[in-house]
């Protein structure tokens, strides 16, 4: 009830569907009763089985409502017959049918056409819900998660809440009341008969709640599994030079093959389990409308309580009833599989993000003097990866990170931006803390150049203004900076041209100096460049270098870099060594202490 509750929270904006289909449910149950009802005064008029009634009666109470229709009936049949003969009364009763179920199924019609509104509007803002919290939450959240995974519970595991989930839905209102009011006519029809029948449902149930005990484990297995074989499909892709490079094709195809045959033998037992549900819970029910059969029999044939035309229609009633309870019991099967979805959905929802906003936290700030590290220490998991960093940043000046993997360069990165969150210590920017600044107005201020060119699969265009507005004076301007504007004006369609997925129709060097062009055109008022030339050729290089040089003047520059050549110019070079400062000073004054910094040169020179 707990994930149901939060699961249906999404359904307030959409709740007048609710309501509608709720109402016409209503008239849907009433008249399915009523279909069934109607049966009776054909098969009166057929076996000519009504009590001959001449005067008309007369309405004393609800207490004897069963005794006034009936004998308004058996009134009727004789006055018409008598009249207009017996054909002429069948006329009637079977335009009556066709007139009640025409209705029956126009009801039941508007009601799933709003149901269907409501369904697809709760997935509609599942869905987008989701994809804002995976957004929102840390990029610590995901170094923990395969991406497969999350993209299984965006896709396959929001489609199972639709189409199983959110199918009680159009059950919850509909078929209880069919029950509802079906049960009311069986009793009003006859006691003794209802009372014996409800002995057997009990038993009905416990059978079908026995077979789909499991079926919540299976599924949410199943969904795991699923996760597994897009996360190892998502990276195949994506690694697809280096599995065909070193003939690994038959060891993924292995490893799949072992995830997919665990997913089907999990599937299997589900689908399995799933499939038990129909056939058992028509045969419970026949073994109930049998044993009915026999008992109704008794009471029509040796003690004559009851006639044999309204036993035919009591038993049309608990026939109608069997129709929704085994509707009932499949949903009940489709409600474990969506619960397994939905716990692993809510897992995301309900994860708290801790880099939040504090309530109070200033949405803007001006950036005059200078960022500092004081006392600052961070570990990623247990082990500290920076120690007691202390560093000052004046702004408009250019300050470059360099030492050995590992040693924290890239987590002042992830730090100044609030990727992460100091464990110690604190990061300010003109005195004031960055975490009492909101992260919007934070990263506002600042622009990253990372060593992966991360581009989006769409125009170059849309990869440099990211959705904000623009001019084509703006645009040109970036490319220009970036050295990017004679390649972009030779492509097919310039700056409208597509770059592919990740930008796999530009070279390293081309998507680099989009990336910069990026940069340029946000107009930052800090800039982190993170190894933003390390993976490119000598002649990429000088054009990222000069692009970049482009970009950092005059302006406050956080530079890591490996290639020592591109950080000469720095104001201040840092260099670290497991987590800590080890020497720091400008080009020259490093390489007349011939400290570590200088033994890096002289091997890079080598």
């Amino acid at each position: 009830m707990e994930i149901l509750k939060k699961i249906v929270k999404f359904a307030i904006p959409y709740k007048k569907y609710a309501y509608l289909n709720i109402f016409f449910n209503v008239f849907y149950a009433l008249f399915s009763t009523l279909s069934m009802l109607s049966l009776m005064p054909m098969m009166k008029v057929l076996f000519d089985d009504s009590e001959k009634v001449l005067d008309k009666p007369v309405f004393v109470s609800m207490v004897e409502i069963t005794s006034y229709l009936e004998d308004y009936m058996n009134y009727f049949i004789t006055k018409n017959n008598d009249s207009n003969g017996a054909s002429n009364t069948l006329l009637y009763v079977v335009f009556a049918i066709i007139t009640i179920f025409l209705f029956k199924n126009i009801f039941g019609y508007l009601a799933k056409y709003y149901i269907t509104f409501l369904r697809n509007g709760v997935i509609k803002s599942l869905r987008e819900t989701l994809y804002s919290k995976i957004l929102d939450l840390p990029i610590s959240y995901y170094s923990e998660k395969k991406k497969g995974e999350t993209i299984n519970k965006v896709i396959a595991d929001v489609m199972e809440i639709q189409s199983s989930f959110l199918s009680i839905l159009e059950l919850i209102v509909r078929e209880p009341l069919t029950i509802i009011f079906t049960i009311v006519s069986m009793l009003l029809i006859s006691v003794k008969l209802t009372i014996f029948v409800f002995l057997f449902i009990p038993v009905s149930g416990f059978v079908i709640s026995a077979i789909g005990k499991r079926l919540k484990k299976d599924s949410h297995k199943a969904q795991e599994q699923q996760g597994n074989i897009l996360s190892i499909l998502e990276e195949s892709i994506g690694g697809l030079k280096i599995i065909k490079g070193y003939n690994s094709e038959n060891h993924f195809k292995s490893n799949f093959s072992k995830l997919t045959n665990s997913f089907m033998k999990t599937s299997n037992s589900i689908l399995n389990r799933q499939n038990l549900a129909s056939p058992m819970s028509e045969f419970m029910g026949i073994m109930v409308i049998t044993v009915l059969l026999w008992y109704g029999g008794n009471l029509v044939f040796v003690e004559h309580s009851i006639e044999a035309s309204t036993f035919m229609a009591y038993m049309g009633l608990a026939y109608t009833v069997l129709t929704p309870a085994k509707a009932i019991s499949k949903a009940s099967y489709s409600v474990k599989r969506g619960t397994a979805s939905a716990e692993r959905v809510l897992e995301i929802l309900d994860t708290e993000n801790p880099l939040k906003d504090k309530e109070d936290a200033l949405d803007s700030i001006s950036f005059e003097k200078e960022i500092i590290f004081k006392d600052v220490w961070f570990k990623y998991e247990e082990q500290y990866v920076l120690k007691d960093f202390n560093l000052t940043i004046p702004k408009g000046k250019m300050v470059a990170l360099v030492g050995q993997s590992g040693s924290g360069k890239s987590t002042i990165a992830n730090l100044i931006t609030r990727f992460y969150d100091v464990d110690k210590g604190e990061i300010t920017i003109d005195g004031v803390n960055i975490k009492d600044i909101t992260k919007r107005e934070l990263r506002a201020k600042m622009a990253m150049v990372t060593q992966d060119s991360i581009l989006f699969n769409d125009s170059i265009l849309s990869n440099i203004t990211v959705g904000s507005e623009h001019t084509h004076e703006s645009i040109s301007k970036a490319l220009d900076i970036a050295n990017a504007s004679e390649f972009v004006n030779k492509l097919p369609k310039g700056i409208t041209t597509n770059v592919g997925d990740s930008g796999n129709k530009l070279s390293g060097g081309q998507k680099q100096r989009i990336s910069i062009a990026r940069a340029v055109f946000k107009n930052p008022s800090i800039l982190v460049l993170d190894e933003a030339t390390s993976a490119l050729d000598t002649e990429s290089e000088k054009l990222v270098q000069d692009a970049l040089e482009n970009i950092m003047n005059n302006r406050t520059s956080i530079v890591i870099a490996h290639r020592l050549s591109t950080i000469q110019q720095a104001d201040l070079i840092v260099v670290m060594k497991n987590g800590k400062i080890e020497e720091k000073g400008s080009h020259s004054e490093l390489l007349k202490a011939k400290g570590n910094y200088y033994k890096l040169v002289n091997l890079q020179s080598l």
